[in-house]
C-alpha cells in the first residue's frame, strides 16, 4: 500500500469479509442438527428439510460463476453489499417460515442467491487491497479460517442456539450478523475500474449453472440412492456433458471477439490449475470427513448436537491457530509446500482418528487426530487461494474468484456424497469398520492433492501481462 491511511483502510474490510465467510459457512452446516425440530414446527417431513438444505447448496453452486462475473459489472463492494442484504432479507423470510414454501424461499432460494453475490467479491477484494504475498496470506487466512470456524462450529451454535431459543433464532441470528457486517462494511473501498465493464454473457450463465445444478444434484442424489445407481449416473453424465459444451462455447465466443463469461485462458494456467485442483481435494476430504466424523460420533458414541460439535473443536482450534499463522508462514515459506504440508498434516490426521478412537476410549484420543486434521486444512486452503487468486491480474479476479469457489463447492458436495455412500455400503460390517473404510479412502483422496500440490512450483510466476484480446476486461495469459 502506498500511504499509511490506504493500508488502515484496507486493514479494516477484512472483519466485515470475514464474518461474511462465516456466516455463509455456517448456513451450510448448521441445519443438520435441527432438521427433525424444524420438520415438527412447520409440519413437513424429515425429507422435506432435507431437500430444502440441497436446494441451497444447489443454489450457490450453479450461480457463483454468473455472481463473480457480475462484480466487474456492477463493481466489487456493490455485489458484496447487494449479496449481503439479499442473504439477510432471506435469513428474515425463513425466520417467519410457518411452511416449506417459505422457508425454501427464504434459505434455499434467496440465501443461496446471496452466497453466489457476495462470496467471489470477498477473495477479490483481499486480492487487489494487498500486494505483498506474506500480508495477503495473512488475511486470507483470516477469511480461511472463517470459513473452517462457521462450518466446524455451526453444528455446534446452531445447536445450542435451537435448543435454548429455537430454531427460528439461528436465521434471526444470521440476520443480525448480516446488520453487522454492513454497517462495517461502509469502509470497504470500492477498487477503481481498469477497464469498460463487460456485457454480461447470458448464454454462458445459463449453461454454467444448468451444468453445475445438474452435475452438483447427481452428487448428491447419491446420498439417497447410492454412487451406482441411474438417479446419480443420469444428473450427472447429462451435467458433465452441458459444461463440455459450455468450454466449447466459451471458446467460439471468444474468437468472435465478445467477452465469454470466463475466459479459456483460465484453464490453460498450470499454477493456477494445480490449485484449484487442490482446493477442490481440500473442501471434500475436510467436509467428508467432518460428515463421518459427525455420524460415528452421535451414531456410536449416542453424543447429541452440541456434545458432537464440542467434540469436534479440536478441529475447529487447529484451523484457527493455522490461520492465525498464515502470514507469518506465507513469509516464511513458499506457497507450494504450505499446501503439501497441510495435506500431509491432515492425511496424518485422519489416519490417526481410527487408530485411536474406539467406541469407549477417552475423550482425548480425538484430540491427536482432529487437531492435526483441522491445522492441516488451515494451513493449505490459505496457501491454495494465495497461489490461484495471486496467478492471475486484478482485472481477472471476478473470473477465477468465481470458478474457484465453485470447484470448492463442488468439493464439499463430492466429500459428503462418497463419505454417505462408502457409510451406506459398508452397513452391517463390524461396529466402526464403516467409519475407518470412509476416512481411509478420504486419506487416500488426500494424497491425490498431496500429488497435486507436489507440481506447483515453488516460486509460481507473477500475475501475468495484460495480452487479453480486444473488447475483453481480462489480463493474463496463460503460464507456461
Amino acid at each position: 500500500m502506498t500511504t499509511r491511511s490506504t493500508a488502515a483502510a484496507a486493514r479494516s474490510m477484512v472483519l466485515p469479509l470475514a464474518l461474511a465467510q462465516f456466516i455463509a459457512s455456517y448456513a451450510a452446516s448448521n441445519m443438520n442438527v435441527a432438521i427433525t425440530t424444524i420438520a415438527d414446527d412447520i409440519g413437513t417431513s424429515v425429507a422435506g428439510i432435507q431437500a430444502t438444505i440441497t436446494f441451497f447448496t444447489l443454489t450457490m453452486a450453479a450461480l457463483m460463476i454468473p455472481g463473480s462475473k457480475l462484480t466487474d459489472i456492477w463493481g466489487r463492494k456493490f455485489c458484496f453489499n447487494l449479496g449481503m442484504i439479499i442473504y439477510g432479507a432471506g435469513a428474515l423470510i425463513a425466520s417467519l417460515a410457518q411452511g416449506l414454501g417459505l422457508l425454501v424461499i427464504g434459505y434455499s432460494i434467496l440465501e443461496g442467491v446471496g452466497s453466489a453475490l457476495m462470496i467471489p467479491p470477498i477473495y477479490i477484494l483481499i486480492t487487489v487491497a494487498f500486494d505483498d504475498m506474506a500480508t495477503r496470506g495473512k488475511y486470507f487466512g483470516i477469511v480461511s479460517g472463517a470459513a473452517g470456524l462457521g462450518s466446524a462450529a455451526g453444528p455446534l451454535i446452531g445447536g445450542a442456539i435451537t435448543s435454548s431459543l429455537g430454531w427460528r433464532w439461528s436465521f434471526l441470528f444470521q440476520f443480525a450478523v448480516v446488520v453487522l457486517i454492513l454497517v462495517l462494511g461502509r469502509r470497504i473501498p470500492e477498487p477503481a475500474r481498469t477497464a469498460t465493464p463487460p456485457k454480461f454473457d447470458l448464454g454462458g450463465a445459463v449453461l454454467s449453472a444448468v451444468g453445475l445444478f445438474l452435475l452438483v444434484s447427481g452428487i448428491l442424489f447419491s446420498s439417497s440412492y447410492g454412487m451406482i445407481s441411474w438417479q446419480v449416473f443420469v444428473p450427472v453424465l447429462a451435467g458433465l456433458a452441458v459444461l463440455v459444451f459450455f468450454l466449447r462455447y466459451l471458446t467460439v465466443r471468444e474468437r468472435r471477439g465478445k467477452v465469454p463469461l470466463l475466459s479459456p485462458r483460465l484453464f490453460r494456467n498450470r499454477t493456477s490449475n494445480l490449485g484449484l485442483s487442490t482446493q477442490l481435494v481440500q473442501w471434500l476430504i475436510l467436509q467428508g470427513s467432518f460428515f463421518v466424523i459427525s455420524v460415528y460420533i452421535q451414531q456410536v458414541r449416542h453424543y447429541d448436537a452440541i456434545h458432537t460439535g464440542l467434540l469436534l473443536t479440536p478441529a475447529t482450534v487447529g484451523v484457527l491457530l493455522a490461520s492465525a499463522l498464515a502470514g507469518r508462514m506465507a513469509g516464511r515459506r513458499a506457497q507450494a509446500m504450505l499446501v503439501r504440508g497441510g495435506f500431509v498434516l491432515t492425511t496424518v490426521g485422519m489416519i490417526l482418528v481410527p487408530l485411536l478412537v474406539r467406541q469407549d476410549s477417552a475423550i482425548w484420543t480425538f484430540i491427536p487426530g482432529l487437531f492435526l486434521m483441522g491445522f492441516g486444512v488451515g494451513v493449505m486452503l490459505t496457501a491454495s487461494v494465495n497461489v490461484v487468486q495471486s496467478a492471475w491480474g486484478d482485472a481477472d479476479q471476478a473470473d477465477i474468484s468465481g470458478l474457484s469457489r465453485s470447484l470448492s463447492n463442488l468439493g464439499s458436495s463430492l466429500g459428503v456424497a462418497i463419505a454417505g455412500s462408502v457409510l451406506v455400503a459398508a452397513h452391517g460390517q463390524r461396529l466402526g469398520t464403516p467409519f475407518a473404510v470412509a476416512l481411509g479412502l478420504l486419506a487416500g483422496i488426500s494424497l491425490l492433492g498431496l500429488l497435486a500440490a507436489a507440481f506447483i512450483p515453488r516460486k509460481p510466476p507473477g500475475a501475468p501481462p495484460d495480452m487479453s484480446p480486444p473488447g475483453s476486461s481480462a489480463t493474463g495469459e496463460a503460464a507456461a
